[in-house]
């Protein structure tokens, strides 16, 4: 089977991936549909291959690192799942209390990527927590595709409280300064936003690619965002003009991003939407805010 780069896909299967990743397609509807797309040697099944997720050698930080800290942890949820899991990176060499960084998972559970995001956040000087929402149905299960049904079977007002309490958690836990923000990815991204709504105290929030609250909910958010955006993300970003309107009415202090020519899931590093000058930029971007924000 020839070994597809990411200059091979044509950005048509791009979309058809998003349609399918978001439960927009089935997946027997996307592959009926990509095969329109298997010319000239390329074959449906080495689209497939390209299109999902590589968590082999593209973690940029090992568990081990001698830099952090890592542990899985059961916290409270009261109002959402109960008990949840969660990975808890710490770094190593603290001389105090520092801030903490709440990672919000995709559509998917807590995947060998946002793992790896929590322990980036560790190295940076902050104390990360990175839950699974799937915890109450068993976990992730070890690939996305299963995670992105199971995740689908949970009310997402119901795991947006899994994340409220994992603020909670952070915001008492002994290592932390009190100072918590949050970073997401897709779900992650709606999620950030709307822990912004519901948490006054928030820190900071840092959507990528998430979903945008209601002009009432949104009114009411007191944390400053940063948020990020993809070029070709039409679906998330047709409803960007009316948040930051809002925004705007309601000196509500944010930054937004939209990053040219790239796709939905370009900080994910794990798949062939990745783009690293955009994921490196908007990383870099996003640890300064924290930085000014969680730690002046």
């Amino acid at each position: 089977m020839k070994q597809l780069n990411k200059e091979d896909i044509q950005q048509e299967v791009f979309d058809l991936y998003d349609a399918y990743a978001h439960n927009k397609l089935d997946r027997r509807t996307f592959v009926e549909k990509l095969s329109a797309y298997a010319v000239g040697g390329i074959t449906v099944a080495s689209l497939m291959s390209a299109m999902m997720p590589n968590y082999v050698d593209t973690r940029t930080i090992l568990p081990d690192d001698e830099r952090l800290e890592s542990e899985f942890i059961m916290y409270d949820s009261p109002k959402g799942g109960g008990k949840i899991k969660g990975l808890l990176s710490t770094p190593t060499g603290m001389t105090g209390k520092v801030p903490g960084i709440v990672v919000v998972h995709e559509n998917r559970g807590l995947n060998p990527y946002i793992e790896d995001v929590g322990r980036r956040c560790a190295v940076a000087g902050f104390i990360s927590l990175a839950p699974d929402a799937l915890t109450p149905l068993g976990g992730y299960p070890g690939n996305d595709d299963e995670g992105r049904a199971m995740q689908s079977k949970r009310d997402r007002n119901e795991m947006l409280e899994d994340f409220i309490a994992a603020y909670e958690t952070l915001k008492n836990h002994p290592d932390c300064t009190g100072e918590v923000g949050v970073v997401g990815f897709c779900f992650g991204g709606w999620i950030s936003n709307m822990m912004a709504v519901r948490l006054p105290d928030l820190g900071a929030a840092v959507p990528f690619y998430g979903g945008q609250p209601s002009a009432e909910d949104a009114a009411k958010i007191k944390a400053p965002l940063m948020l990020q955006y993809a070029g070709l993300d039409e679906r998330v970003n047709a409803g960007w003009p009316a948040y930051e309107e809002v925004l705007k009415a309601n000196n509500i202090e944010y930054q937004a991003f939209v990053y040219p020519d790239v796709n939905h899931g370009f900080h994910n590093n794990t798949t062939p939407r990745y783009d690293e000058a955009a994921a490196t930029l908007a990383w870099e971007r996003t640890i300064d805010f924290f930085n000014e924000k969680l730690k002046s």
